[in-house]
């Protein structure tokens, strides 16, 4: 269980603003919604509404590396995950902090996810401790194990 006092987001690589992040702070930026469908590999897919930060809007304020190649993710669970730069900086992606009006719960990645709608669910991570931007392809969990890399929609 996370502690959401203790709870700190962790940036890396590319990102002139390395300090730490707490909820509260992340809660502090500029919230919006989305109403949007999550596509499971395995055939399911349901909507919800995910309300957040535009991701777009956090890396320009930690001063990350626009033009760099990737984006990173490192999660509690083990989990890891990247992206490419195009799909961080579209409108939709988003750090999500809420579903439905209520703190995100767990079992869709609380303390924070990555929602991505343009990506198949495995490529919006959960859970998130770490952020990073690099230029040198970071792999994932299930890109390793031959999932595609993209799994765009």
């Amino acid at each position: 269980m996370v502690d959401p006092e203790r709870y700190r987001l962790a940036l890396g690589g590319l990102i002139r603003d390395k300090k730490p992040w707490s909820l509260a702070q992340l809660h502090a930026l500029p919230q919006v919604s989305q109403i949007t469908r999550h596509v499971c590999v395995e055939g399911w897919s349901a909507i919800g509404k995910w309300t957040g930060v535009p991701f777009r809007h956090f890396l320009e304020r930690v001063g990350a590396d626009l033009t760099a190649k990737y984006v990173g993710f490192k999660c509690l669970d083990d989990y890891y995950t990247s992206i490419d730069m195009a799909t961080a900086l579209h409108p939709q992606t988003q750090l999500t902090l809420m579903y439905a009006d209520r703190t995100l719960p767990a079992k869709y990645g609380f303390p924070m996810k990555l929602r991505i709608p343009t990506k198949l669910g495995f490529k919006n991570p959960k859970h998130i401790a770490e952020i990073y931007v690099t230029n040198v392809y970071p792999g994932g969990y299930w890109e390793d194990m031959g999932y595609n890399w993209f799994s765009g929609l």
